[in-house]
């Protein structure tokens, strides 16, 4: 009964999204007072289709806690031995449950809009519904014809399948899930953006509606990708924290557009500027979501991280790719010319430092983009190539060099106008800092340049961070700039990790037997034993490990070699020993025969990895500025909301005084 019920939600979900879509673009025809009359049902619809969806997705979790091996999505992706919470988190961790669960995020947030939102002038509100609508009408479509996440077996199987034993891991509860509400996030920045468009009416206004969303995506996505980096950094036993995968990439070129995006459209909310950039980045930003998914759930590539799925699924999305975005950029094609340019400004301005910095972030997404596709295009003509760190780190510090210094200045700057020789102090004062580590750390050693560049980047930038600050007082900041200060600190902070990890690592790798020691950038290793051990789906080969540094008590790492058997595969789970100022790094590896006297030796390897764990100290500050930033934001609204409310209410009392003394004639005369 459990998978009728969540079909029969789905389909109703997706009537309501025909009604929705067929109600707000009626209601964009009507226009003026009869679009009220026509658009009447577009925000009831997206509220009970966001039930409705929920719905469906709590129904197939359940299925997933009960393990009910009658439902087929369950029954490949599911086991009965398998740990409750990755019963639970196996609601996701397929293309199915996945997509329900984008779908459902979809429809919640489409709620939210419709019920909350009362800012945008009716007609733009029913035009971006509708919009919202098609959206989600396609992905309906794809779930309930392509991808059904309740189908039935003929004959109940007696046994699951068991989940991808890589994805057996506490990681995947929190980076699927915030990296779809981050898409979904986009779907809706894109709807917004549809919708003033179509009623040409981008402005501050419209703006202020639309920042929200794009923060809140952004919030998400920067801590998905923060959460997904650290995941793949203890989980897969590379030792590496970004493998340029191309389906890492594939979240990561969002997160490009959304920044791009955040800033632009912040620009127009403040200074009525960049109105068409701010549209076109808006579909860029859903056309890399969407992007994403196809190149994740289409089978054209392979990938730790990607859906194995058919490639008429991939066939579908792409059709959902040239529908969304193709017919979005007809629409801004035609419309654009429409939009006033508004304000100007020049470049030596806090607009100019922005819009240079969204030049070289779209750089930035060209080159990972091309890095991502390139082979899936040589691929076609029986040509495989790889392209990894040697493309993109050059490459990609070509534009982020220049980025990050502007980024350093950007915020001292005036909006509209201003002259560098008012920050001359400032500038010089970065400067210093700069060439400062670049010497000091060339006097340690000879060390790369990117890693060296790095480490003075970041430095300049953690100071640029506070001169916001510089001169007043504390507590009357307002909340958006503690925002941004944070987020730009976490952005120096994440970027000294980076360079520290890239220039400073060291790396041991040995064939060790139990007894034997080794030596790591000032860590004495030392094996101990390696035994069998068992877990609840799994058994491995677990080797104990002491380590100590200096006069320091040995920490036991036990690293292990697991072989599951539901489904069948072998992992390497890594040990770690975090300090302030790095993380030890074991991983455990196979047999490598005898030494003399007969021990059994295993390979072993060690990396020491300085201030390593910045990387994602500094996504999590991001992600934390940028939540800062919506509070200060809807703190700014509600105080609006609260002026406009009592700025109504004082009109209409003004109105009915004015009524009861038209009503009663003229006022008498004053007494003399």
């Amino acid at each position: 009964m459990i998978a009728e019920l969540g079909l029969a939600a789905l389909w109703l979900s997706a009537a309501l999204a025909v009604l929705q879509m067929v109600s707000g673009a009626l209601g964009l025809r009507a226009g003026g007072g009869a679009a009220a009359a026509y658009a009447i049902h577009a925000r009831p619809a997206a509220v009970v289709q966001a039930f409705l969806a929920t719905l469906a997705f709590l129904l197939l979790l359940y299925a997933f806690a009960i393990t009910d091996l009658s439902i087929k999505l369950v029954a490949t992706n599911s086991h009965s031995a398998k740990p409750f919470i990755y019963k639970l988190t196996g609601t996701w961790g397929n293309h199915e449950g996945s997509m329900l669960l984008w779908v459902a995020v979809l429809a919640i947030s489409g709620g939210l809009l419709a019920g909350l939102e009362r800012r945008l002038p009716e007609r733009t509100m029913s035009a971006t519904l509708a919009v919202q609508g098609f959206v989600a009408l396609g992905f309906y479509a794809f779930l309930l014809l392509s991808s059904n996440p309740f189908e039935r077996l003929p004959v109940p199987a007696v046994e699951g399948s068991g989940l991808n034993p890589l994805l057996q891991d506490i990681g995947l509860a929190i980076h699927p899930p915030t990296l779809y509400i981050g898409y979904v996030g986009l779907s809706v920045a894109f709807s917004l953006a549809m919708g003033a468009l179509l009623t040409r009416q981008v402005n501050p206004d419209f703006a202020k509606v639309l920042r929200p969303w794009v923060l809140g995506a952004w919030v998400f996505l920067t801590f998905g990708i923060t959460a997904g980096s650290y995941w793949a950094y203890y989980e897969l036993g590379w030792g590496g924290w970004w493998f340029w995968d191309p389906v890492e990439n594939a979240s990561l070129m969002p997160w490009l557009a959304a920044t791009a995006l955040l800033h632009s459209v912040s620009v127009l909310a403040a200074r009525d500027a960049l109105r068409t950039w701010t549209i076109m980045l808006g579909v860029l930003a859903f056309s890399m979501s969407m992007l994403g998914t196809f190149l994740v759930r289409s089978g054209v590539l392979t990938s730790v991280h990607a859906f194995a799925v058919d490639p008429e699924r991939g066939t579908f999305i792409l059709v959902l790719l040239g529908l969304y975005i193709g017919g979005a950029l007809a629409i801004f094609a035609a419309r654009a010319s429409s939009i006033s340019e508004g304000k100007r400004f020049t470049a030596t301005s806090r607009e100019g430092a922005l819009v240079f910095n969204n030049v070289m972030l779209s750089a930035i997404l060209a080159i990972v983009l091309l890095g991502t596709l390139y082979p899936l295009l040589t691929e076609a003509f029986d040509v495989r190539v790889s392209v990894g760190p040697p493309y993109f780190n050059p490459a990609g510090a070509i534009f982020a060099i220049p980025m990050f210094m502007v980024m350093a200045v950007g915020p001292l700057l005036r909006w509209k106008d201003d002259k560098p020789k008012r920050i001359q102090f400032e500038l010089a004062l970065l400067a210093a800092i700069a060439i400062g580590v670049i010497v000091l750390v060339a006097v340690l050693g000879d060390f790369d340049v990117l890693p060296v560049l790095g480490l003075a980047l970041a430095a300049a930038l953690g100071v640029a961070a506070l001169l916001p600050l510089r001169g007043r007082k504390l507590a009357r900041v307002p909340i958006a700039t503690w925002g941004m200060v944070c987020a730009h600190f976490g952005v120096a902070v994440a970027l000294f990790g980076m360079a520290s990890e890239s220039a400073f690592t060291s790396e041991k790798l040995a064939a060790v037997a139990p007894g034997q020691t080794e030596e790591v950038a000032g860590w004495t290793i030392r094996l101990e034993s390696v035994d069998p051990v068992a877990g609840p789906n799994w058994t491995a080969v677990e080797a104990r490990i002491a380590a100590s540094r200096g006069d320091e008590e040995p920490v036991m790492l036990a690293p292990q070699s697991r072989n599951f058997w539901a489904p069948s595969q072998a992992t390497s789970e890594s040990a770690l020993v975090t300090r302030w100022d790095g993380q030890l790094y074991a991983v455990i590896g196979d047999r490598a025969g005898v030494d003399a006297a007969g021990n059994e030796r295993w390979q072993l390897r060690v990396w020491w990895k300085p201030f390593v764990t910045f990387i994602w100290y500094g996504g999590l500050l991001i992600a934390l500025g940028g939540t800062i930033s919506i509070a200060g934001r809807l703190q700014v609204d509600l105080r609006q909301r609260h002026a406009i409310r009592r700025r109504d209410e004082e009109r209409a009392d003004l109105e009915a005084l004015n009524g009861r003394v038209s009503d009663n004639g003229p006022l008498p005369e004053p007494a003399e």
